[in-house]
């Protein structure tokens, strides 16, 4: 039986979401609580795959793994509210074989930017070009082979008063690509670029600029979306909103 089940966790707690030798990581301890649990044994043949790989710092409401086990679907709910410190899981799901939570239907992330000192109306007015199709390989570490076109299909943004909510939604991003699409955006709150100067860096990527990089804790991985939806989920919408309250109150 393969199954996927759905997590969150505060981010600055790990050294990333991917196993590391010597450090804490989401994966790692996802992986050593599901073996206490009993539902992993042999790490190949369970083909354990995630939905995505956060940063270093990068938090997750609705993050996803999938997995094959041969532990019934009633004995692993019962573990569920055990979860691991900084780790909340909260919803699974019988699957087909063939599933791979890499291939989802869209990606949705939220980017917590303080407001003090930027011109909030400037970066309102430039977000627009990132949206659509574009070579995206100004604003990512762009790894080998990866191809850097993607469709960023909405950028919505928001005004807490203390911050601007920045959500990013696409079926898949680069390696770094929201945090360096904000940090353009905050170079244009603090005048030092114009919307035409974020235009032409994706109009033009064979000119090599660099914007810097945001820093990752206040990124959030909302949700990666599939055709289908969690259930028996053990918590309620409510439970999630404190915990992102949670997280952006360290920020």
């Amino acid at each position: 039986m393969r199954i996927a089940v759905k997590f969150a966790y505060d981010g600055r707690g790990f050294s990333g979401y991917a196993r590391q030798p010597g450090r804490r990581t989401v994966e790692g301890d996802l992986l050593e609580m599901f073996k206490e649990w009993g539902a992993i044994g042999n790490l190949e043949e369970a083909r354990f795959r995630a939905g995505s790989r956060t940063d270093r710092g990068v938090s997750a409401l609705g993050n996803v793994v999938a997995f094959s086990t041969s532990l019934p679907l009633e004995d692993f709910r019962r573990h569920m509210p055990g979860s691991a410190p900084g780790i909340l899981v909260y919803g699974i799901r019988e699957v087909e074989e063939s599933f791979y939570p890499r291939y989802a239907l869209q990606r949705r992330y939220r980017y917590y930017l303080r407001t003090e000192g930027l011109d909030c109306p400037a970066i309102r007015e430039a977000t627009d070009v990132f949206v659509g199709e574009h070579d995206f390989r100004n604003f990512a570490k762009l790894e080998e082979g990866k191809d850097p076109m993607r469709c960023l299909e909405e950028l919505l943004v928001a005004d807490s008063g203390r911050f601007l909510v920045l959500d990013f939604a696409a079926q898949t991003f680069l390696w770094h690509q929201v945090r360096r699409m904000v940090a353009g955006l905050i170079k244009v709150g603090f005048g030092k670029l114009s919307r035409e100067d974020l235009a032409e860096a994706l109009a033009h990527p064979e000119i090599r600029v660099d914007f810097g990089l945001a820093p990752a804790e206040p990124l959030i991985l909302q949700e990666v979306r599939y055709p289908f939806l969690s259930d028996n989920l053990l918590v309620s919408p409510e439970m999630l909103l404190r915990l992102e309250q949670e997280i952006i109150s360290r920020l």
